[in-house]
């Protein structure tokens, strides 16, 4: 697969997530750890913006699940169910960025403008999630950074350690693309926030390009790369 596919993967994640946590009352599209949290911290304090919080963990793993029993009843081919997964988060990022833009300013943390806006950003992060585990395995994940700064930190020690040879060259190549990974999705943390400072909700508008050239790359020929 395109080296450029999961650098681009983790470039979306982290722009969803750090627009629908500004835009979207504290919601994290990609990030079901961060949900617990800022679902706590608001029964804790009493605030709104609840039920999109509850709901995000539910139609997260129901889109998973549903997405993982369909491509193995139906034995598609891995290719082609990659090719199946990006397009459908594309059609699940552009509904979702024309709600987000169609819909603000989200005045109620529980309303359904909100909370629709948000599964709909949900679900798109779900096919994403699963089309990178299914088809892209040796890949570092494209949402969870903690484990995958903790594997560089310890892939570093080992390094520094004399580790050599052939599990010295192992170690550099997964260190490498462990560091893109984290720096992509770094990046598009900071280019959301970015955005959302400048035209607000209209930093929706960016996420169905990034999934556009997703999709781009695993229908171009592999010669035409």
């Amino acid at each position: 697969m395109r080296p450029a596919l999961p650098v681009l993967l983790s470039l979306t994640g982290g722009y969803v997530d750090t627009s629908g946590f500004l835009a979207l009352g504290g919601l994290f599209p990609a990030h079901v750890t961060g949900n617990f949290v800022t679902l706590g911290a608001a029964l804790a304090h009493g605030t709104s913006g609840i039920i999109a919080k509850l709901l995000a963990l539910p139609v997260f793993c129901l889109t998973v699940l549903a997405l993982r029993y369909v491509n193995r009843r139906f034995e598609v081919p891995d290719q082609l169910s990659l090719k199946i997964l990006l397009a459908f988060k594309l059609v699940f990022l552009i509904v979702g960025g024309a709600c987000a833009i169609a819909l603000a300013p989200f005045t109620n943390p529980d309303g359904f403008p909100l909370v629709f806006t948000g599964m709909l950003l949900v679900v798109a992060m779900a096919i994403q999630n699963a089309a990178h585990r299914i088809h892209l395995p040796q890949a570092p994940p494209s949402t969870l950074m903690t484990g995958t700064t903790t594997q560089i930190m310890i892939d570093l020690a080992d390094l520094a350690n004399g580790a050599d040879g052939d599990t010295g060259k192992t170690l550099r190549g997964r260190l490498g693309r462990m560091v893109i990974a984290v720096s992509a999705f770094a990046l598009g943390c900071g280019l959301a926030a970015l955005l959302y400072t400048i035209v607000g909700t209209w930093c929706f508008a960016l996420p169905p390009l990034f999934a556009a050239v997703s999709l781009g790359l695993v229908l171009t020929p592999q010669q035409a790369a």
